[in-house]
């Protein structure tokens, strides 16, 4: 019986998800989290999970870090973005950087089902009416070269780059992940060389490069 975890903030969006789930595949069992500490968390916590239901801009995530950070710590995990950004070349930043699909907020339940089925069968899968557009929006160079990069991280490494972008100094790294100072200072050393960076400012501007912002938010304070 295959375990999906629905990580997204909007406690209805949690359900519609459920529910398609439900019908995508016999006996599934289905855990939720709302921020990407308690995914992460979950993820730690149940070696069983097959597929991660990602919120693009839950709290924790901004953009592409969060499924960064997963497909870095757990790579046997499949993860599908949910978001309401349809941008196709976003779409196709999400596949380039190890998605396994792209689920818009606006699909309805067929999709969301069809969605679910599909990857857990080992496929990819894109909305129908973003296919062509995906397709036509090419792999940034860029994008390819900071996703492989990325990916030759160790899960402790990435932990240590997290911390690092969001400014804590290394006995703040080492206190937070209970390790010893010179252990953080090796990670780094380690980081550099595999990101091509000179120092911790450069490192921390790798990874919010994958950063991107929320159209929901932006008609939010529009509005």
């Amino acid at each position: 019986m295959p375990t999906l975890l629905i990580a997204d903030d909007h406690p209805l969006f949690r359900a519609a998800l459920r529910g398609a789930a439900r019908e995508a595949a016999d006996g599934i069992e289905t855990l939720e989290s709302g921020t990407l500490d308690e995914t992460i968390a979950a993820l730690e916590a149940r070696a069983d999970i097959d597929l991660v239901l990602l919120d693009l801009h839950m709290p924790g995530n901004h953009g592409l870090a969060g499924l960064a950070a997963i497909r870095a710590q757990f790579p046997a995990v499949a993860v599908v973005l949910v978001s309401a950004n349809e941008d196709p070349h976003v779409v196709r930043r999400a596949i380039d950087h190890g998605a396994a699909g792209y689920i818009p907020k606006s699909a309805g339940l067929d999709e969301m089902r069809e969605a679910i089925a599909t990857v857990l069968a080992c496929e990819e899968w894109l909305p129908p009416a973003l296919r062509g557009a995906v397709a036509r929006a090419h792999s940034a160079p860029r994008d390819a070269d900071l996703a492989a990069r990325l990916a030759s991280l160790t899960p402790q490494q990435f932990r240590v780059l997290v911390l690092v972008a969001e400014g804590l100094l290394n006995k703040q790294i080492a206190d937070r992940l209970d390790v010893q100072e010179r252990t953080v200072k090796a990670h780094l050393s380690a980081i550099f060389d595999k990101l091509g960076a000179r120092n911790r400012t450069q490192a921390g501007v790798i990874l919010r490069e994958l950063e991107l912002s929320d159209p929901s938010r932006q008609v939010q304070d529009d509005g």
